[in-house]
């Protein structure tokens, strides 16, 4: 089975057909092999900031100040903790998985079952990310500032990790033939 890509944008955004050093020729278990690797890699970039934001989440109820804050950052602080460990659990368990289904010749769903959990595992990382920012701007500048700051960057999150990707991935589809009944 041979993969081609359906087009190609060069760096100012013209896009063209795809040239001879673009095109692979690989077997369906060589793809399968690429992506994953390809995914893992991937994760090695996540998971860092995910074990960073774990550790500080661990250590603030252990400061001086924390029982000074307002029952509403508790909460916030402990659903800022259960996303990050969600997004700890989901961006680890590709591993796990590949781990348990090695040598069952069973790729392709371990490929397609990593990159629904790296997604998900990324977007438990940007709500916790998002309940950081919430939680320390709410501490230092009030609910206002907080508010905004924290729309503001769960809506870059929204936009920049998923919103240009599947509005690219939208482009790229062919139109939908219409359907005398349309």
């Amino acid at each position: 089975m041979t993969f081609r890509p359906r087009d190609h944008v060069t760096a100012g955004g013209a896009q063209h057909p795809p040239g001879p050093d673009l095109e692979r020729d690989e077997t369906e278990s060589q793809r399968l092999d690429r992506n994953f690797t390809e995914l893992l890699g991937e994760l090695r970039v996540a998971l860092p900031g995910v074990q960073v934001l774990f550790a500080f989440l661990l250590v603030v109820p252990f400061n001086q100040g924390y029982s000074r804050v307002s029952a509403f950052d508790k909460k916030i602080y402990f659903a800022t903790l259960l996303c990050t460990a969600l997004a700890a659990i989901l961006l680890i368990a590709p591993t796990v998985h590949h781990r348990l289904e090695f040598h069952r010749r069973d790729k392709a769903y371990v490929v397609a079952s990593a990159n629904r959990l790296a997604l998900a595992g990324l977007a438990a990382l940007a709500l916790a990310m998002g309940g950081a920012i919430l939680l320390v701007s709410n501490l230092v500048f009030g609910t206002a500032a907080a508010i905004v700051a924290t729309t503001a960057v769960l809506g870059t999150f929204g936009g920049v990790w998923y919103g240009i990707p599947l509005r690219r991935r939208a482009s790229l589809r062919p139109p939908r033939s219409r359907s005398p009944d349309a």
